[in-house]
């Protein structure tokens, strides 16, 4: 665990028995059911794979990529999970906090709150993040004697068994259907890991880029973060004065200097590209194999929408997850436009290099990715 001072920076241990402790309940269901929900979505876990090879032809025939498992978990299971992947991406920084604590009062004031309350805080996050979760590819999870992971350093799918339940009967759609939607756009970001090999280090490359951005003086992060709940709140500037703009950003965009802006860029294109192309794949694959995938999309999409809460509303909006709706939507837009104009495998030459994934401006403008991956290579 990481340390500063001898005070732990993140109780990681607190951080899951807090998430655990604090969230929701899942649906009602019997052991019996339950047991079945998990065997089928490993079995449509398992069909997903030729679905998304056949429809993206990302991975040649023939060619088997790296074998990453598919665990079907609870809440509790994500919740550890995540707490293991956030340990390992964050070690850097922390190690840095670590080293440039010395004996400044901005160190005082991160020893006096300690790693128990940041570890508290990290799970109340969670708490609220694992009742939501249908499924995820953890892209740099570490392998646990409870979960294991790829074989090669990270990569597993998760998919959180009662929350899909649970989406399913709000939804009132189709179960066995439901199931299969799911676990083809979680497919998807499997394959989009697996078959471009180096574009999980890519990605892993652009997050430490913005954490070593991070201004690490204690004290500095204290004063910028406080700067981002005035300004998430209205209260730095008198009413009527608050940019259009400015008063819906979420803490993710505002506590950030010049140079993660530009990598944050980088970051947001990326993950509208993969986000989207998820989308875009699974309403492809899904009229042949899933009977109600009409009905699904619109019922999903409305439900995406609106939210559950005022209170849903307002911390996905601060924790930066609206963004994260755009993505879906501005992402599946740019593929669905290039596959329109070049094809299926003239869209796939995006995974060609980190050089021809789309810019932040290429995602709202799919037709000068066209022109600047398309036309400079053919001419």
């Amino acid at each position: 665990m990481t340390s500063i001072g001898g005070a732990e920076m993140v109780d990681w241990n607190l951080a899951v028995a807090t998430a655990t402790r604090l969230v929701r309940p899942g649906p009602e269901i019997s052991r019996e059911e339950a047991r079945a929900v998990v065997a089928e979505l490993r079995r449509h876990a398992k069909a997903s794979e030729e679905h998304v090879r056949s429809f993206t032809r990302m991975i040649p025939e023939g060619h088997e990529p790296e074998d990453t498992p598919v665990l079907v978990v609870d809440r509790a299971g994500w919740i550890r999970a995540n707490v293991a992947g956030f340990r390992e991406l964050l070690r850097p920084l922390l190690g840095k906090m670590q080293e440039r604590r010395g004996s400044g009062p901005g160190g005082a004031v991160l020893g006096a709150v300690g790693g128990k309350v940041t570890g508290v805080e990290l799970g109340m996050l969670l708490s609220f993040l694992a009742s939501r979760v249908l499924g995820q590819y953890e892209t740099f999870a570490p392998a646990t004697r409870e979960l294991p992971a790829s074989a090669k350093g990270g990569g597993r799918l998760l998919l959180v068994a009662p929350n899909i339940v649970h989406v399913e009967r709000e939804l009132d759609v189709d179960p066995h259907d439901f199931r299969l939607w799911v676990a083809l756009h979680e497919e998807t970001h499997r394959t989009q890991f697996t078959g471009v090999p180096w574009l999980r280090d890519h990605l892993q490359g652009e997050i430490q880029s913005f954490l070593d951005e991070t201004d690490v003086d204690p004290m500095t992060v204290l004063e910028r973060l406080r700067e981002a709940a005035q300004s998430f709140s209205g209260s730095s500037r008198p009413e009527g004065e608050q940019g259009e703009d400015e008063g819906g950003r979420s803490l993710v965009e505002i506590v950030q200097t010049p140079a993660q802006r530009e990598i944050l860029g980088r970051l947001t294109a990326v993950m509208s590209l993969l986000e989207g192309h998820a989308d875009f794949v699974m309403d492809g694959v899904g009229p042949e194999v899933v009977g109600s995938v009409a009905e699904i999309r619109e019922k999903f999409q409305q439900r995406r929408a609106r939210g559950a809460s005022r209170l849903d509303l307002a911390l996905r909006k601060l924790l930066g997850l609206d963004a994260k709706l755009r993505q879906y939507r501005d992402g599946e837009k740019f593929v669905r436009a290039v596959v329109d104009e070049v094809g299926m495998d003239g869209f796939n030459r995006v995974w060609t290099s980190p050089n021809t994934l789309p810019t932040k401006a290429e995602i709202a403008k799919p037709a000068d990715w066209v022109a600047r991956v398309h036309r400079k290579a053919d001419s």
